[in-house]
């Protein structure tokens, strides 16, 4: 295998979750339960495989490896992939790889899908996702993946089921949607993308950052800049239901050590239990 990317990976609730996240360096994230893939900073080569990805925004850091993702699946003869992308993003992103075309005489085949926030996207039966807005520097969104089964509606409960099937052939809805939130992705965003979308606190794992953990980092303007602090969590402790929170993206100003240990020392223990630091 080549490893060309550095790849960390945790599972929980049936998922795996793989990738690395480092401020203004590069994040890249993928489930492969789901067949899909989170941002595209950097592109290691087993993530090859995973056909769809969702992009929270333009950023070098979270893009600039599409070029290189697409070109490596048709160098496989692989399927073109599916790109998901803010709306405002895919006629500039089209023209980057056609000017990568160019320079590398290499065609570069993906299917690019613009997205708004509110916008829902079904993945299967049994997973649908939604588009937030977050808050940023740039326009950009983060993605939410529901768990949903359907679910014989109360009035039919106790029939017999060639009542049912009956009900069902005669055209009527038989059964109810039930959704779970699994799985929220939040990219880049300041404590403002979180806050304007309550499912993120209440999806079974939250990937999201913590760029910032020291005290004299001013809050004020790490919000400017689309960013979180330690702190924004601290004031946010209550509301996290998630049973797993996956926080990246930490400023490359601190060594992992500094960062383990600060938050061993912040961080209540009914949410450090919860919270895997990516480092």
């Amino acid at each position: 295998m080549v490893e060309n990317a550095p790849i960390l990976s945790c599972k929980h609730a049936g998922l795996t979750i793989e990738g690395y996240s480092r401020a203004a360096v590069q994040s890249y994230w993928r489930v492969p339960e789901l067949k899909l893939g989170f941002d595209l900073g950097a592109q290691p080569w087993d993530f090859m495989g995973t056909q769809t990805w969702c992009i929270s925004h333009t950023h070098l850091d979270h893009v600039a490896a599409l070029p290189i993702y697409v070109a490596r699946r048709r160098m496989m003869k692989m399927e073109p992939p599916t790109i998901y992308a803010p709306s405002y993003a895919i006629e500039d992103l089209r023209k980057l790889l056609l000017i990568m075309q160019r320079l590398d005489r290499g065609r570069q085949l993906c299917e690019l899908i613009g997205v708004e926030p509110g916008q829902e996207i079904n993945l299967s039966r049994e997973h649908v996702m939604t588009v937030f807005a977050t808050t940023h520097t740039i326009p950009s969104v983060g993605y939410l993946i529901w768990d949903r089964r359907f679910k014989l509606r109360e009035e039919y409960l106790g029939l017999p089921g060639e009542q049912i099937r009956d009900l069902r052939k005669s055209g009527v809805e038989v059964t109810r949607e039930v959704r779970v939130p699994l799985l929220a992705y939040t990219g880049d965003t300041s404590p403002a993308g979180l806050d304007a979308y309550p499912p993120v606190f209440q999806a079974k794992i939250l990937l999201t950052e913590m760029s910032f953990i020291r005290a004299k980092h001013r809050r004020e303007k790490i919000h400017k800049f689309g960013h979180m602090h330690l702190d924004d969590f601290l004031e946010r402790a209550d509301r996290f239901e998630n049973e797993l929170i996956i926080c990246g993206h930490f400023s490359t100003r601190y060594h992992p050590d500094e960062v383990r240990r600060t938050l061993q020392q912040k961080l209540p223990p009914n949410l450090r239990d919860r919270v895997r630091l990516w480092l």
